[in-house]
């Protein structure tokens, strides 16, 4: 595909950047946290290209190339860390932006290099070029963003980049003030296979095969998410790079075993997955228990980031306590 630069993709989408829908994006309530499952439910059908008002959006630079992010919070508030997994966006977290920005954290977030506005990220920028996106090209950008701030950081990991973080946590546990893992595989090895329904026989799929299932569910809509989600979602897939998506699922496929590293991690913990998660919840349970880490279940599927980020950010913010 045609890759855009930083400053060609940031002309195109600057405007589409500007609205606010009234009251979605906006600063939560006093006490909102005590209705956090009431706010979630009334979430409604939005333009998920919107900002809150505050929100900035700005540039990583990474060892495979500048990659798009946001920043929302008091520039030196506690850290927060919000990575994306395979097809996503910093845009996931729209909804947790301002929730945790009000409760004074410096909230990030940004694309996977080959993801959305980091298409123009790969590993052919790397020093010295390599052909695929591996699992140590995501891996060192992300230890390079959180070396780019001043102290440790509450990270998050959406989904593929649970993995990373918590390969990021064993090599620079001092970059850390706690761990999140959110609707991430359960299982080491070829994560796939404990998978509902398809898990029996994603074993005998190529990476490609399987991410042209991923893609093709998505843009079918199996997931049943609101019109302003999906319009959102295939917009997004025009930038995204293909070859980026069939090597993040080749990652999946050989998740590194950290289980007993990350155990050791005196870091809080949380483990976080929707009760209709691609996953069974038994094999997350089991997970928590491995990880020494909490674990949160709630009523929505693979993205509780954004249909439950009210419930999950109060979470969160009970985690971060403790840290």
């Amino acid at each position: 595909m045609t890759e855009r630069g930083p400053d060609e993709a940031e002309r195109a989408t600057d405007a589409a950047f500007r609205s606010t829908p009234a009251g979605v994006l906006a600063p939560p309530p006093p006490g909102w946290q005590a209705h956090a499952a009431e706010l979630d439910a009334a979430i409604p059908d939005f333009d998920w290209r919107s900002l809150p008002v505050g929100a900035e959006r700005r540039w990583f630079d990474a060892p495979s190339g500048r990659l798009a992010g946001l920043a929302m919070g008091p520039a030196d508030g506690p850290r927060v860390l919000l990575v994306p997994g395979a097809t996503g966006s910093k845009e996931d977290f729209v909804l947790m932006l301002p929730l945790l920005a009000d409760a004074g954290y410096r909230v990030e977030a940004f694309d996977l290099a080959g993801q959305y506005e980091s298409a123009g990220a790969g590993p052919w920028r790397l020093d010295p070029p390599a052909a695929r996106y591996e699992r140590t090209l995501f891996l060192n950008d992300l230890l390079a963003v959180l070396a780019a701030g001043s102290g440790p950081a509450h990270v998050l990991g959406y989904s593929f980049a649970g993995t990373i973080a918590q390969e990021a946590l064993t090599l620079a546990p001092e970059r850390f003030a706690s761990l999140a893992l959110l609707s991430s595989p359960p299982e080491p090895g070829q994560a796939f296979r404990g998978v509902k329904r398809i898990g029996a026989i994603s074993g005998f799929t190529t990476p490609r095969q399987g991410a042209a299932l991923m893609l093709w569910g998505i843009r079918s809509n199996l997931n049943r998410v609101p019109p302003g989600r999906l319009a959102f979602v295939r917009e997004r897939f025009r930038l995204t790079r293909r070859d980026s998506v069939d090597d993040l699922i080749a990652c999946m496929m050989a998740t590194p075993d950290l289980r007993r590293e990350v155990a050791a991690s005196a870091v809080p913990k949380l483990v976080a997955v929707g009760a209709h998660d691609l996953w069974p919840l038994e094999l997350h349970e089991r997970s928590a228990r491995e990880l020494g880490a909490r674990y949160a279940v709630y009523r929505t599927g693979h993205s509780p980031c954004e249909t439950t980020p009210h419930q999950l950010v109060r979470d969160l913010l009970e985690l971060y306590a403790t840290a």
